[in-house]
């Protein structure tokens, strides 16, 4: 927060005819327990009343809205040997972002404590909810009606529709975001005057009026259009990162690369580091020697969209991660999917971020119908690579594409994958798997049909497939689904 950012907010917090129930004034107390139970009912008092923010001020008198100056600096206070900032977020549930700055105003010394409002359930600290009302700190179990508003609140208000930056200068709003660029990817003729850029920004949501020459920035349009996260403070987070490593494991990292563009002006780029990181195969045609992407483009391109979309935005402290390996690449993203990792190729498309994903669709950065992850399967089968693996963990989300194997290579696990992509990309397709298709795709001998047989049974055992019709030697099968 820049020294004008400062003054401003603190001015505009100062003009408050009284505390509120997103907003605390402090003069010199300081106390850990009650700072972060404060965290706590401030946070849920923003979502509850639909700010943007919480404060915790030290350093303005309570009643008059003094500046008096504080002693206190948080960024040199610690609980035990742990720094005050990691030792409230590590005792949230879920974990919120909050921001400390120690700065002076008018020659005074100030401390402020920024807090995000809940988003998709009340933050608690220590196990215990709290909330405000009117100056009170209270627990929001005492209140259950102030707790059905907030889960009311929470399935109305998607991530996109926040604010990025407040009261921003229209100057400085055309610096902050790559309008050019967003243009062009919406396939909109770039205005020839000042007005008519801002009419079609607030047309898309991108930016929000705001009092005087200023513009609120959304979530939505700092995320897909900034020309620099860092910019934008807590959603520098976001930025997607590529992590090269020595082998098979995290033990040695050789280049880590961070972006700093948004994600769709910003896109393209991605994508052409990634590629230039992979290895590559020679190739030898009938005359000339050719370089070959070890992965396929196409299925990079459509799962580093879909880490991209459909991320979970209010997960703190990570954003989408692309890691490659000798042997493998592992796209990551926070948040758990909408549906179920074996429905992917199949289901209808669902996002957490519906405008995030429509605006990708407009600019031809996504799929829209939901079948980039029919593409993924495709092209992996065309070059003869291990069926990718999609996984979750406790909060995040995996998809992994494997370099090549030979099927002696391949464990059972490895073939059963195999065998039910296949079984679905067919039946999507309008078909029906056999023995044939599967050794075809799995490049094993006319002869060695028993091996692709087996196969077929340990899937049919895991109850992944099932039987469509024919006799023991012609039959052909479909997911369990179909």
């Amino acid at each position: 927060m820049t020294h004008e950012e400062l003054d401003r907010l603190i001015e505009h917090l100062r003009t408050l005819p009284r505390e509120t129930e997103w907003v605390e004034f402090k003069r010199n107390k300081a106390d850990p327990e009650e700072i972060g139970e404060y965290v706590s009912a401030l946070s849920n008092g923003a979502a509850l009343n639909r700010q943007n923010r919480a404060y915790i001020v030290w350093g303005i008198e309570d009643g008059t809205h003094h500046l008096v100056g504080t002693s206190v600096r948080l960024r040199e206070t610690k609980v035990g040997n742990e720094e005050l900032e990691n030792w409230i977020l590590r005792l949230l549930t879920p974990r919120i972002d909050i921001r400390i700055v120690d700065g002076e105003v008018e020659g005074k010394p100030i401390a402020l404590m920024e807090i995000l409002p809940a988003s998709n359930q009340p933050v608690g600290f220590k196990g215990t909810e709290y909330i405000r009302v009117g100056t009170y700190k209270k627990k929001l179990k005492d209140y259950p009606e102030k707790e059905r508003e907030l889960w009311s609140i929470f399935s109305q208000t998607p991530f996109e529709d926040g604010v990025a930056l407040e009261a921003v200068h229209s100057d400085d709003v055309l610096s902050l975001l790559d309008y050019t660029a967003a243009f062009r990817l919406l396939e909109i003729p770039l205005p020839d005057n000042r007005a008519a850029v801002f009419d079609r920004l607030l047309a898309e949501g991108i930016v929000v009026r705001a009092p005087g020459d200023r513009y609120d920035v959304t979530n939505i349009g700092a995320i897909l259009f900034a020309t620099d996260l860092r910019r934008f403070g807590r959603l520098a987070r976001k930025a997607p990162r590529v992590v090269i490593y020595h082998g098979d494991n995290r033990t040695q990292t050789v280049k880590e690369q961070e972006g700093s563009k948004g994600y769709a002006v910003g896109f393209e780029g991605l994508l052409a580091y990634i590629n230039d990181q992979l290895p590559q195969n020679e190739e030898i045609g009938q005359a000339l020697r050719k370089q070959v992407r070890l992965y396929p483009e196409v299925a990079i391109r459509e799962l580093v969209a879909n880490a991209l979309i459909h991320q979970d935005f209010h997960l703190t402290g990570a954003g989408p991660m692309v890691e490659i390996f000798t042997d493998r690449m592992e796209i990551t993203n926070p948040g758990l999917p909408l549906i179920d990792t074996l429905r992917f190729i199949d289901e209808p498309p669902r996002s957490r971020n519906e405008r995030l994903a429509g605006l990708m669709r407009r600019m031809n950065i996504c799929e829209e119908r939901g079948s980039g992850i029919d593409k993924v399967i495709l092209n992996v089968e065309v070059f003869q690579l291990p069926a990718p693996d999609f996984r979750t963990t406790s909060q995040h989300t995996v998809a992994m594409l494997f370099g090549p194997r030979s099927f002696a290579e391949m464990d059972r696990k490895d073939r059963i994958r195999a065998c039910y992509q296949h079984a679905c990309l067919c039946y999507v397709s309008g078909k029906s798997m056999t023995n044939t298709t599967l050794r075809e795709r799995l490049r094993i001998e006319k002869q060695n049909y028993p091996q692709a047989s087996r196969i077929i049974r340990d899937a049919i055992d895991a109850g992944l497939l099932k039987q469509a019709g024919g006799t023991r030697k012609d039959a052909s099968y479909v997911p369990f689904w179909a």
